[in-house]
Order: structure tokens, then C-alpha cells, then sequence
């Protein structure tokens, strides 16, 4: 490389102080996870005056994270209170979200191994986590968070994403959830579900893109529903690669099923739209 572009690298390097490491940010979500949940984590040789002090080497640290991630006029140490002050209710839902895996997956043998092995309880904690910060208005940090859990899990949630309780993500390989997506209460999907948006348009970012899941819904395995003004009515089943960008009623059904022609022996596949 020559030096002058060396030397471009230097001052860009120089100019971006406002950068977290996401090393640093990384680390912290999985020393907090390991805290939180100890299935994930081994800590029990552990006093607790030790574990007490890797609480405390946390709480201190959150603050530096944060130093950049703020907007002007916001106090960081303020901020890292209300997070810690908000892992309580994290440490709930999680809880409920494991319970609706264990229940709703045959396979599962316990609890532990939900949270020791699956890989939509480790993309659904880091959500929760980050969705915390983002809502409290801490910038790119959420985002570090959960694509780190996206590369680890193949499982795509955005941290503005707003998600109920119980949530169950089985398999979950190929999961994208964009960010204005509203999920209800006791929601199942399965691995490739896309809930998007129908444009990508940049005019387009601050308006709802993604669509509304109400309660009690399922989403089979590479179901797309797409669309703001998209609704899926309160305990609904969405079949596996069903394509859909208008709202349906409550209690309905929607699947492909294939009808053969007895002219030319030829299939084709049809959608069902079936009322409970």
C-alpha cells in the first residue's frame, strides 16, 4: 500500500473515537447471558462475594459502552441504571419464551436444554437485550448485539422489533424479522418465515414496513408475510411457503395445496383461505 492511502487509513481511524469495539460489546452480551442464565455459562466454583464482583465489573462497564452511543444531552450512568434496573423483567420473559419452546417442541427433554443448545433461545435473549437498550435510545450497540446473534444463529431479529410473550422460534435457520414488526403473545414460527417489508425505500424508513402478528398465531417453515398494513388475525395458522401481503381475519387458515388437471395431468398449487 502506498502512503498516502496509509495515511488516509490513520485519519480515518483517528476520526472514528465513536466507535464501540464490537469485541467489547459482544463480550459483555455473553458474560451478561452467562449471569442471567447459568445453563449457558459455568460459574458455580464461584463465592458470592465473586459473583456479586462480576455483577459489579458489568454494571461498571456498561457505562464506558455507552460512552459513544448516546445522544447529546442523555447521562450514560443514568442509562446503564435503567437497563440493569430492566433485567428483572428480561430475566422473566426469557424464562417465559424458554417454556414456550420446551412446550411446543416434542424433542426438547428439559428446560437446560433449551437454553443450552437451542439456537432461537440464544437469538431471543439477545433480542430481548438489545431491544432493552433500543427503546432506552442507546444507538448501535442493539444492532452489534443481535448480529452477532444473526451469525451465530442464522436467526435475523431486529432490536426495534416489538415482540410479546412466550415467544417460540423452533429450528429458526433463515428467521428475518425487520423492525417494525408487532408479534403478540404466545406466537410460534418456524425456520425461513420472512416478516418484511414490501419496500425498501429509504423515504419509506420511518414509517411500519413490517407486518402485525397477533396472538396465538403459528408460521410454518418459509411462510413471507410482508407489508405494514398487513394483519394476521389472532390464532391463525400460516402454512409453509405461503406468500402473503394483505391481512387476513382471525381464527383462519392459509396453505397451498396442490390440484392435478385431468387435461393435461399437469399440478399446480392453490391457496387456501379457510375460517375456522
Amino acid at each position: 500500500m502506498n502512503e498516502l492511502f496509509v495515511k488516509k487509513l490513520f485519519a480515518a481511524h483517528q476520526a472514528c473515537p465513536t466507535c464501540p469495539d464490537p469485541k467489547d460489546v459482544i463480550q459483555f452480551f455473553k458474560d451478561l447471558l452467562g449471569l442471567l442464565f447459568p445453563e449457558t455459562t459455568q460459574l458455580s466454583h464461584l463465592s458470592e462475594e465473586e459473583f456479586i464482583s462480576r455483577v459489579d465489573h458489568l454494571r461498571t462497564l456498561c457505562p464506558q459502552l455507552l460512552n459513544y452511543c448516546i445522544h447529546p444531552g442523555q447521562d450514560r450512568d443514568h442509562l446503564a441504571d435503567q437497563f440493569f434496573d430492566s433485567l428483572p423483567g428480561i430475566h422473566a420473559q426469557l424464562h417465559e419464551d424458554v417454556q414456550a419452546m420446551f412446550e411446543g417442541d416434542p424433542a426438547a427433554r428439559s428446560t437446560s436444554e433449551v437454553i443450552r443448545s437451542y439456537p432461537g433461545f440464544y437469538a431471543i435473549a439477545a433480542y430481548r437485550i438489545a431491544h432493552c437498550m433500543h427503546t432506552l435510545g442507546i444507538s448501535n450497540i442493539p444492532r452489534i448485539i443481535t448480529e452477532h446473534a444473526h451469525s451465530f444463529t442464522g436467526i435475523d431479529i431486529h432490536p426495534g422489533a416489538t415482540i410479546g410473550r412466550a415467544f417460540c422460534i423452533d429450528h429458526g435457520t433463515g428467521i428475518v424479522i425487520g423492525e417494525t414488526t408487532h408479534i403478540g403473545h404466545h406466537v410460534k414460527i418456524y425456520q425461513g418465515v420472512t416478516l418484511g417489508a414490501l419496500s425498501v425505500n429509504k423515504e419509506d424508513a420511518e414509517t411500519k414496513r413490517h407486518p402485525t402478528i397477533e396472538d396465538n398465531v403459528i408460521i410454518y417453515a418459509g411462510a413471507s408475510i410482508l407489508g405494514g398494513e398487513t394483519i394476521i388475525g389472532h390464532d391463525s395458522v400460516i402454512g409453509g411457503n405461503v406468500w402473503l401481503t394483505r391481512s387476513i381475519p382471525p381464527q383462519t387458515k392459509v396453505y397451498y395445496q396442490s390440484k392435478m388437471y385431468h387435461t393435461n395431468n399437469s399440478e399446480t398449487d392453490l391457496l387456501i383461505v379457510k375460517g375456522a
